[in-house]
């Protein structure tokens, strides 16, 4: 559990994130890569990368390992879509802070070989460490970016709406189902894989969505300047489409099954399937009824998730995904 405690000056300093922030994306799906995604979305990217990615990724694993500690100098936060501009703030990390970082994972997974080179600062080790990252980016990233990048807004526009109709304490408090606030405290509870405390002390918070994150959020180790909690969203399909289910289905209700693979309310949805509420709505009742979404409704909100029938459905439709 990881608890961040906050001072009536840090409510009044939560931000939102203006947009993906590349080098986060870049590392979490590195994650994908080797422990897997939940849904089809996961498996259609990791199906993606498996026909196009160099096998030769010794120094991205070894330095963001699947699980556990990952050096927060490869997260420098900054929504530049320029993975060269992006990555320049990695290159630029100070040699003792390499030392410190690699030795932090050091302690925790233990340090390959090829890892000293670049714990010692060496130049050329930097700067294969960015050449790398830059390259994997560009294949396991960018062609996704779009994606990436309207579904971030999205989730942004809806933490937007959430700051300014219900305060920073109701954001926080309907943000994420693995995120819970305490008003008595003053505590933000985060499911988390470690015991953790972070005070915010009066810098602020800020939130950074992310379509990569995958189950529990992430924050570094190290908050020096403004403390970073990167959470995941809810993501929708971005893969193509065969003709099996839409067939089936009909294409605007396969449209929102796929959009409920996530979950969401039916204004989320709508927006995902590009359909109206009204239509969302009549579609989910069909779908309900098929026994294929599940519904459940929270105040004036109704919000959706695709049974174990409907993933099953789901899972036997998917199809290659688009070349890029």
């Amino acid at each position: 559990m990881l608890r961040i405690r906050f001072t009536a000056l840090d409510l009044g300093r939560v931000r939102l994130a203006a947009g993906p922030a590349l080098m986060w994306e870049t590392v979490l799906s590195l994650h994908w890569l080797q422990r897997g995604a939940a849904g089809p979305t996961g498996a259609g990217w990791r199906h993606a990368m498996a026909r196009r990615l160099s096998p030769d990724l010794g120094l991205l694993r070894a330095l963001a390992p699947p699980r556990g500690y990952i050096p927060d100098f490869l997260t420098p936060y900054g929504c530049s879509a320029d993975p060269v501009e992006a990555v320049a703030p990695v290159l630029d990390t100070s040699v003792s802070r390499l030392r410190r970082e690699v030795g932090l994972l050091a302690v925790s997974h233990g340090v390959k070989d090829s890892l000293r080179p670049l714990a010692d600062g060496r130049s050329c080790a930097v700067r294969r460490l960015g050449e790398a990252l830059v390259r994997y980016h560009r294949v396991a990233v960018w062609p996704f970016w779009p994606t990436v990048r309207d579904e971030v807004a999205a989730e942004r526009a809806r933490a937007a709406a959430l700051l300014a109709d219900c305060g920073a304490e109701g954001l926080l408090g309907r943000l994420s189902p693995r995120m819970r606030w305490s008003g008595s405290t003053s505590t933000l509870a985060v499911d988390y894989p470690v015991e953790r405390e972070l005070s915010l002390e009066g810098r602020g918070l800020l939130l950074v969505p992310s379509y990569f994150c995958e189950g529990t959020p992430i924050t570094l180790v190290r908050q020096e300047d403004t403390p970073v909690l990167v959470f995941p969203i809810a993501r929708t399909l971005g893969f193509a489409r065969d003709e099996a289910l839409p067939g089936l289905l009909g294409c605007s209700r396969a449209a929102v099954l796929e959009a409920a693979a996530d979950g969401g309310s039916t204004s989320e949805l709508a927006r995902r399937a590009g359909v109206l509420v009204s239509s969302a709505s009549q579609h989910l009742t069909v779908l309900r009824r098929a026994g294929l979404v599940m519904s459940r409704r929270e105040a004036n909100v109704v919000f959706h998730a695709v049974t174990s029938l409907g993933t099953d459905l789901l899972r036997g439709r998917q199809s290659a995904p688009q070349q890029v």
